[in-house]
């Protein structure tokens, strides 16, 4: 397989622990199967080589992760590096051209570009190794996964198949519909939209030719800062009239928020913290300085040497509106 890894994000809702350099992907906060604590690109990066141990895995990034994608990988990592921020259309045409003109990879062949962060299990990747035969069929330019929705929200992107079947045609995509009208999308069997896209890497390259005048990789790579800002689905899916969807109703966890991320703690104390008489309290410490929460519920302490948040539960995905406003 050939995979890339998109690891863009801001670091903002995961503060103080991720910031613009270290976003949440690269928190060590998991434990592996070895009882080690891993980072979120480690877990997929491994557990993608652990799948098909000959994947070339490339990972978009920008020049700041650069340290800790080798400190957490390994010198030998592949990483296309973005020299600014220009959305995931040209980060992905500036990797997709990556594997052509620098790893070689010939455009005949199969590419699959998949966020970096989703908290997932084995059978996730399992999908993707299905996701690669399934555009190797040629039966349609575009194939994706859409994950089965556990329950309705407007968080998401809703993408309406054809049927019901395991593998459908796209009737269309709705961007982050409200709640009333996900119920409806759902009813209808629809799926969300996770980023997760499967391709022939000169299907890419030829839309990127007309939207974002490309030639070649070296090219693009000096002019990138030019380069039209513009989202992958607004760019490609939403003009595709050929596209499959393939479900998955496995485990798919997006932990965007303070809240999502604790819940998939191991205890209620990450660090050096103790928690007295109270009832639903999290805290994350990555500071040697005690942490002490005496009779208190519904909150989530978390500290750095950057800062420290405490918010309440139901209120801890504000903390990126709070940083840009307060700068």
């Amino acid at each position: 397989m050939n995979i890339i890894l998109l690891s863009g994000g801001s670091g903002k809702r995961l503060w103080p622990l991720s910031n613009d350099i270290r976003s949440k992907q690269f928190i060590p906060f998991f434990k592996n199967k070895q009882g080690a604590y891993e980072s979120m690109v480690q877990r997929m990066y491994h557990s993608i080589k652990r799948i098909d141990s000959g994947a070339n895995i490339l990972i978009a990034a920008g020049e700041a992760q650069i340290p800790l994608l080798k400190e957490q990988l390994g010198e030998d990592v592949h990483i296309s590096i973005e020299p600014t921020r220009r959305d995931t259309f040209p980060a992905i045409t500036l990797a997709v051209a990556y594997l052509r003109d620098v790893m070689h990879v010939n455009e005949d062949e199969s590419t699959i570009v998949c966020p970096v962060d989703p908290y997932v299990d084995d059978d996730y990747f399992e999908a993707l190794k299905k996701l690669d035969s399934i555009v190797n069929e040629n039966k349609s330019n575009l194939s994706l996964i859409g994950i089965e929705p556990t329950e309705p929200t407007s968080k998401y992107g809703y993408i309406i198949p054809k049927d019901n079947k395991p593998v459908s045609e796209v009737l269309r995509f709705t961007e982050k519909p409200d709640i009333e009208t996900a119920k409806k999308y759902i009813e209808q069997g629809a799926l969300w939209n996770a980023g997760i896209f499967g391709f022939k890497l000169g299907y890419i390259l030829n839309r990127a030719k007309d939207l974002l005048g490309f030639k070649d990789y070296k090219s693009f790579y000096e002019h990138y800062d030019a380069a039209t800002k513009i989202s992958v689905d607004y760019a490609v899916v939403e003009h595709e009239s050929s596209i499959r969807v393939m479900r998955f109703s496995g485990r798919w966890e997006d932990l965007g928020s303070w809240n999502a991320f604790t819940d998939f703690m191991e205890g209620s104390v990450f660090g050096k913290g103790i928690i007295n008489d109270c009832k639903n309290v999290k805290i994350v410490n990555e500071t040697n300085t005690p942490i002490v929460i005496n009779g208190l519920k519904d909150v989530i302490v978390s500290a750095s040497k950057d800062g420290i948040y405490v918010t309440n539960v139901d209120k801890s995905d504000e903390i990126k509106k709070i940083l840009e406003e307060k700068k």
